[in-house]
């Protein structure tokens, strides 16, 4: 058995309704990362200097020694950038994503964080690369993160983000219990939730594309134009869709710089413009999302096992176990506990099967209102089908005419005439019945495998998302 642990699906092609508050369209949500004075730095124990998001593109660590030009950068970031963005944003609710470290250098800066009401979610205990980290250790940092934020923040953070994070992150941030959201992620414009044992987490995904670090990497942004410019399309897209959320990525030294922070402004100035338009801090999103959109656990495909995923799907296929057990062979993942997803994977194995295999499965199809649905002897799944189209309430005259048809179709084809009678009223059924006798049994076998596809679609839709 293989599983595959991450999700391609999410919401597909329709995300829940976010009714965002008073009927705003979008949701823009600006974050402010704090990070100077906890970048690596062998004065905070660090085994070499930063390398990573400054103006030095392609800078390299130095092992065992300090960066004086690294270090003025981020310095830069902490004396002059954060007061920039700070009167630019002082009135607009925002998110600050602050590395505990750097709060505990930089209370000037955390009383005006505070004074102008926006939320401080922790950024972790310092910003650092935790790919390689233990578990252990990346737990025991997050531990001290909390703890060492709420002493200099006077209360413990609602939203985390590590940013520089490893597979292990949003495990052990859902297990730790106390976060209204996790921040890492990328994957969707609106919140989703995962499971993690008990606890349902909440994410509020972020941004890499909206996000001021790429003018810090190669094919970035080069003007504070490219940058106005990408978010107002991102904004412009997402308005139109309606429902969404937009999230905008800041770091004090390179926003913070004259020749960008003009853009910012730009844009603040740009989105107040329309109507509709909700600045939230993560947290606010959150606890409306949560109280939308709550989660609500379900059966899932993927983490049955063997003999309960074999009794729930096997007869999805007409009396056709084999093709559940293949299924569960397969690859399977968040991606197929859909309707869609577990359809895809049945029909891989039904599609793959041998002409004498497929032909059985056809075979084991009850006449359409023939003597066993006379009988009422059909699977449930048959009779609920064939109700659906009237099928159980013929005429005497009708009963007859389906007799004779369905005698004739078998004599011709070998199998049962099959057709996803949902599709269809009783009228167009004996139109498909008459056109499709005449066909040739190969293309009339491939049409019959084609219909019990899509029998097998509406079955799974019937009990999957």
């Amino acid at each position: 058995m293989t599983r595959y642990p991450r999700d391609m699906h999410g919401y597909g092609a329709t995300p829940p309704a976010a009714n965002w508050p008073n009927g705003a369209k979008i949701a823009v949500q600006i974050v402010m990362n704090y990070e100077e004075g906890g970048e690596n730095n062998i004065l905070h124990g660090d085994a070499a200097s930063e390398a990573f998001l400054s103006e030095i593109v392609g800078a390299a660590a130095w092992p065992g020694q300090r960066h004086w030009n690294m270090e003025s950068i981020y310095e830069y970031g902490a004396r002059a950038g954060f007061w920039r963005l700070h009167r630019l944003l002082e009135n607009t609710p925002i998110t600050v994503y602050g590395v505990a470290t750097a709060l505990a250098r930089a209370p000037a800066q955390v009383r005006a964080m505070k004074e102008a009401g926006w939320e401080i979610a922790s950024h972790g205990l310092k910003w650092i690369e935790y790919k390689d980290a233990t578990p252990e250790a990346e737990k025991a940092d997050m531990d001290e993160a909390i703890r060492l934020h709420t002493e200099v923040v006077g209360e413990p953070p609602r939203g985390w983000y590590t940013g520089r994070c490893s597979d292990n992150t949003v495990r052990l941030a859902a297990e730790n219990g106390s976060f209204a959201y996790v921040a890492d992620s990328i994957a969707d414009d609106v919140p989703y939730w995962m499971e993690f044992g008990e606890r349902d987490q909440l994410v509020v995904p972020y941004t890499m594309d909206a996000n001021d670090m790429r003018f810090a990497t190669p094919q970035g942004f080069n003007t504070g134009a490219h940058f106005f410019e990408y978010l107002k399309a991102s904004f412009d897209v997402l308005y139109e869709e309606g429902g969404r959320m937009m999230s905008i990525g800041l770091h004090c030294r390179l926003m913070g710089r004259p020749g960008r922070a003009q853009a910012l402004q730009h844009f603040l100035d740009y989105a107040n413009s329309h109507e509709g338009v909700w600045f939230a801090t993560r947290e606010q999103i959150a606890d409306h999302w949560a109280a939308q959109n709550p989660h609500a656990r379900r059966e899932r495909p993927s983490e049955m096992d063997r003999e309960t995923f074999v009794a729930k799907y096997g007869s999805i296929f007409e009396h056709s176990p084999w093709i559940a057990e293949g299924a569960f062979a397969l690859e399977l993942g968040p991606m197929h506990d859909t309707a869609i997803g577990l359809h895809n994977a049945l029909c891989r194995i039904f599609r793959s099967a041998s002409h004498e295999q497929r032909l059985n499965v056809l075979k084991a199809h009850p006449d359409l209102a023939g003597k066993l649905a006379q009988a009422n002897t059909l699977t449930a799944e048959s009779t609920s089908g064939q109700a659906s189209a009237g099928l159980d309430h013929l005429t005497e005259d009708e009963k007859v005419q389906f007799t004779s048809l369905n005698s004739q179709y078998m004599a011709k084809h070998g199998f049962p005439f099959i057709i996803a009678v949902r599709d269809h009223d009783k009228a167009s059924i004996l139109a498909a019945f008459h056109r499709r006798i005449e066909n040739t049994q190969e293309i009339e076998f491939s049409e019959a495998c084609k219909q019990v596809e899509r029998i097998a679609d509406f079955r799974l839709m019937d009990i999957l998302p």
